[in-house]
C-alpha cells in the first residue's frame, strides 16, 4: 500500500532548510510569508534582534473581501510594501516559507515589488 506523505511536514522541512541559508539583518530584513486556506500573512523580520518590524494580512479589519485568492495576496503585498517604505526599509530578503513560488505566494511577491520593495 502506498502511503501519502504529509505535505505540511514536507513544507516545514523545506522551510527549515532554506532558513539555514537566509537571514534578515537590520539593513536587509526578511519578508516571511504564511498562507492558510482562507488567509495570507506577511511579516518583515529582523533576525539579528528577533523583532517583527511590520506585518500585514487579510485578517486585518481594513481588508475587505475573501482572503484566500491571488487578488488578496497582491493587496497584502502592496500593504506590506507601504508599511516598509514608511519605516525606511527598501530592500528585503524574500522567504517563501517552504511554499512553491506560484499562485498566491508569487502574487504577494509581485504586489510587494509593485509597492516599491526590492528583492
Amino acid at each position: 500500500m502506498v502511503s501519502k506523505k504529509d505535505s505540511n511536514k514536507q513544507r516545514l522541512l523545506r522551510h527549515r532548510r532554506v532558513r539555514g541559508k537566509i537571514a534578515g539583518t537590520t539593513d536587509c530584513p526578511r519578508l516571511d510569508v504564511f498562507r492558510s486556506n482562507k488567509h495570507i500573512y506577511a511579516q518583515v523580520i529582523d533576525d539579528s534582534t528577533g523583532r517583527t518590524l511590520c506585518s500585514a494580512s487579510t485578517v486585518e479589519k481594513a481588508f475587505e473581501g475573501y482572503g484566500g485568492n491571488k487578488d488578496a495576496a497582491t493587496a497584502v503585498g502592496k500593504t506590506i510594501a507601504e508599511r516598509c517604505l514608511a519605516l525606511g526599509i527598501k530592500t528585503v530578503v524574500f522567504d517563501r516559507g517552504g511554499y512553491v513560488y506560484h499562485g498566491r505566494v508569487q502574487a504577494l511577491a509581485e504586489g510587494a515589488r509593485e509597492g516599491g520593495l526590492d528583492f
